[in-house]
């Protein structure tokens, strides 16, 4: 299972991540900030610099709104989790 170890606020809606696998990248999440409806309280960057990393441990906002690590995974390094590629 893929999992946040750390992430960075790099600039505007890029952050710098690193996973429990040792890879790391710099996920730009400016897309998903405008495609849902529970993320536009994070076009503020003030707001987008609050994320914090909870339990799974992936990255969240106070506003509630969240991303799955494997998401994040693909977006910063361009890769998709093993178990997620059907054969």
């Amino acid at each position: 299972m893929i999992a946040v170890e750390t992430a960075e606020y790099q600039t505007a809606y890029l952050i710098k991540l690193k996973f429990n696998n040792g890879e790391e990248g710099v996920a730009d999440l400016a897309d998903v900030i405008i495609r849902y409806p529970a993320a536009h309280s994070l076009k503020d960057v003030a707001e987008f610099q609050r994320f914090y990393l909870d339990e799974w441990p992936t990255l969240a906002w106070p506003c509630g709104f969240d991303i799955s690590p494997e998401t994040l995974y693909e977006r910063a390094t361009g890769k998709t989790v093993a178990w997620l590629v059907s054969e």
